[in-house]
């Protein structure tokens, strides 16, 4: 794993290089990666394994999430965190992108879309969807989040029965123990500041209805992949916003569901997401 300053955040970063002989010859895309909330870029490796032979794949750790540093900014809006991406490129001499976001990381996504034009070619997000508040739930959320934060005893991965609590979460079917132990890694090593800034601003009122009519405002195709099962972000609040990219048409033909799936697309359907993307990308 790398690394590289940005806004005095040392961020740590994967860029692959391993792409087959002829997708070199090709000048192979670039996918880059982003995590969701108290989430870190591993879970994105089981499906980059599958994607890298064709593609030159970017994940990271988002600023005060995994092992990545807080650094001096104080911002933690999406519009934030897209430009980080864009100093992030930038350091790494990458000019254009596909983006892969998932839950939260799908919202930055679409904001980088939106403020760096035609650099981002193209984004799928994945368990990531909105566009419509509900003030006494969303209440109930921040004030629930931010009790979590503050419970959040450093000791917490050590117990194996934490970690198959974590692999049970938010998923349909229990994850192996490894990936609930990294989950309880994630969970306690997200810096307090970054979490809650990024809980409460993208949960904002403003924030949840500007996503629309961002997206409305893409010319990049834009994609979107939801768990039929998933209960954090259901598939209905997917297709919602889903329905301002012109793409949509009507039909939702712009979103992709994936069976026997909850919120977790990458670890509980990677050979689908793999294909789903992989047809995507080719036919653009």
């Amino acid at each position: 794993m790398s690394t590289v300053t940005i806004r005095g955040a040392k961020h740590h970063y994967i860029l692959t290089n391993s792409v087959s002989s002829e997708a070199q010859s090709n000048q192979p895309l670039t996918i880059a990666f982003l995590h969701g909330w108290l989430l870190s870029q591993t879970y994105w490796q089981p499906l980059i394994d599958q994607l890298q032979p064709n593609f030159q794949c970017l994940s990271y750790d988002l600023r005060g999430f995994g092992q990545s540093e807080l650094g001096d900014s104080c911002e933690y809006s999406l519009r934030s965190y897209a430009k980080d991406l864009e100093l992030l490129l930038d350091n790494l001499g990458i000019k254009q992108v596909w983006l892969v976001g998932h839950s939260l990381g799908g919202a930055i996504a679409l904001w980088a879309a939106h403020l760096l034009g035609d650099r981002v070619l193209g984004v799928i997000c994945l368990n990531a969807g909105g566009g419509i508040y509900i003030k006494e739930e969303f209440e109930k959320f921040r004030a629930a989040g931010k009790m979590i934060l503050r419970l959040r005893p450093q000791w917490l991965p050590s117990l194996s029965l934490v970690h198959q609590q974590f692999a049970k979460d938010s998923v349909l079917e229990p994850l192996t123990a490894a990936w609930g132990k990294q989950r309880a890694i994630d969970f306690v090593s997200a810096k307090y500041e970054a979490a809650k800034g990024t809980l409460l601003d993208s949960t904002s009122e403003e924030e949840v209805h500007k996503l629309p009519q961002i997206l409305s405002e893409l010319s990049q195709p834009i994609y979107f992949v939801t768990g039929a099962n998933d209960t954090i972000m259901e598939p209905k609040y997917v297709r919602h916003l889903a329905s301002f990219h012109p793409s949509f048409n009507g039909y939702g033909e712009n979103v992709f569901e994936l069976p026997n799936c909850g919120h977790m697309g990458m670890l509980e359907q990677t050979d689908l997401l793999h294909k789903i993307i992989l047809d995507l990308l080719l036919q653009n």
